[in-house]
């Protein structure tokens, strides 16, 4: 009896293997890999060599008569040249090549080398430095390989990736892994305006601005930066996502120089826990916004203080860095539809796409020699410089767009904001020359600066 069920067992067990079996029926199944996959798109990423020109600190020696006459010319500031490695995508026949600011954004030569050894000069057409992205144009450049655009909206968590790059400057280099994770807003750049893709695909130093592509070739994203105490990847990495790369591509194509964002004019924060339980949402989701300019295209729409924005063209938002990355994605100039949140009441509001407003005129002047702080520039504050300097919406009056070299010895900072001159109140830029101009023998400046009030005293 026993030899029987042992008989039945073993019979059992080998008919469920082989039901699990599969013998590999073609040279293909055999060698199953991303040779193929390789082989299509690695040929239009890039190595980037850029060389950037640095000023050099004066020395303390310099004009020392005493010193020049022992060490001559060692004394003189000389220019230093940093050399920077990187990598970049091809996305057009004609040369077109995206990459990291942060490689060639200051960069006074670009060489770029592609995967047959060809090597191009080129100069950047467009960059941005908060967002990490340069469009650079390769010259005489024709016929050559290139990556689509896929929508990384389409992206989920778990897609198997590539990673290709040139780490540490040891050649081309393919790496693998998958889609980490989504909207990490911030992640790599601490203060950047999108948010991240991110994989486990290793990447390292130099594989910035290479291409983080799918199982179809396609271009996802551009490898950005890790987060690393080490310098290593440790398998935490970031990549750009291609949707903002399409935005700069066609600001480039209508021969932008700089990169354009929408402005929103409002002042947001996350709904966490705590503010959901307050504002008695059940669920924390979507950025209340918590301050609003007069001339914001949300007020204009019909927006208000405690407003929710939960989606923008009908995509989940739920920090400002996702709501603006929303917005750069669909481009000044059309207008982007917001779900709004009003007590229990959900309507889809569009909202324009536009650039800050320079109104009031900003009347930037640069104060003249027969001023107390000739060179220093100052402008009226509106919607454009307040931008421009990250300053809060609700800042007026006139602030320092440059100190020029006696501001900033006298230690005026870019960005402060000029309240007022001798008790005078200053609320033009015209105020602050014709203060400067006949100060006497005291000047008594009160700046604002990061929200703190700040008091410059000087004899004259």
């Amino acid at each position: 009896m026993i030899r029987a069920l042992l008989t039945i067992l073993m019979i059992s067990l080998a008919s469920f293997a082989s039901a699990q079996t599969h013998v590999p029926q073609s040279k293909a199944e055999i060698s199953f890999s991303f040779v193929p996959l390789v082989k299509k798109a690695a040929p239009a990423v890039v190595n980037i060599y850029a060389k950037i020109i640095t000023k050099a600190q004066p020395s303390p020696f310099a004009g020392d008569p005493f010193f020049e006459q022992f060490f001559g010319d060692f004394t003189k500031p000389r220019p230093r040249v940093q050399n920077s490695l990187g990598s970049g995508v091809i996305l057009s026949s004609g040369g077109i090549v995206v990459s990291n600011y942060h490689v060639v954004g200051k960069a006074s030569e670009i060489r770029v080398v592609t995967s047959d050894r060809r090597e191009f000069n080129a100069r950047v057409l467009l960059g941005d430095k908060e967002s990490d992205l340069a469009i650079l144009q390769l010259e005489g450049a024709e016929g050559l390989p290139f990556l689509n655009l896929r929508n990384s909206d389409h992206v989920e968590v778990g897609e198997l990736v590539l990673a290709i790059g040139n780490p540490f400057g040891v050649g081309q280099t393919v790496s693998s892994g998958i889609v980490s994770g989504l909207a990490r807003s911030g992640a790599a750049t601490g203060k950047s305006r999108g948010y991240f893709i991110q994989t486990d695909a290793p990447i390292n130093p130099g594989n910035s601005g290479g291409a983080l592509i799918d199982v179809n070739g396609d271009l996802i994203g551009i490898n950005t930066s890790i987060l690393s105490r080490s310098g290593g990847s440790n398998g935490i990495g970031f990549a750009i996502p291609a949707n903002l790369v399409a935005e700069f591509m066609a600001q480039a194509n209508a021969g932008n120089e700089r990169f354009i964002r929408p402005w929103a004019g409002i002042a947001g924060q996350p709904v966490d826990a705590d503010l959901a339980a307050s504002l008695g949402r059940s669920i924390p989701e979507g950025v209340v916004i918590a301050d609003l300019h007069d001339q914001s295209p949300f007020t204009s729409a019909g927006f208000k203080l405690g407003d929710i924005v939960t989606r923008v063209d009908g995509l989940a938002v739920n920090t400002p860095q996702e709501m603006l990355f929303r917005m750069s994605v669909a481009g000044i100039g059309g207008t982007a539809i917001m779900t709004r949140l009003r007590g229990d009441e959900v309507t889809e509001v569009k909202v324009a796409m536009i650039t800050p407003p320079d109104i009031p005129p900003a009347q930037e002047i640069t104060l003249t020699s027969d001023t107390v702080l000739p060179e220093m520039t100052v402008a009226r504050a509106n919607p454009r410089t307040i931008l421009r300097f990250d300053l809060a919406l609700n800042t007026k009056g006139v602030l320092v767009v440059d100190p020029g070299k006696y501001g900033d010895r006298a230690g005026l900072k870019p960005g402060d904001v000029i309240a007022s001159i001798n008790e005078n109140e200053i609320l033009t830029s015209k105020d602050v020359r014709d203060a400067l101009t006949r100060p006497g023998r005291r000047l008594v400046m009160e700046l604002l600066r990061n929200g703190q009030r700040v008091t410059l005293r000087f004899r004259l």
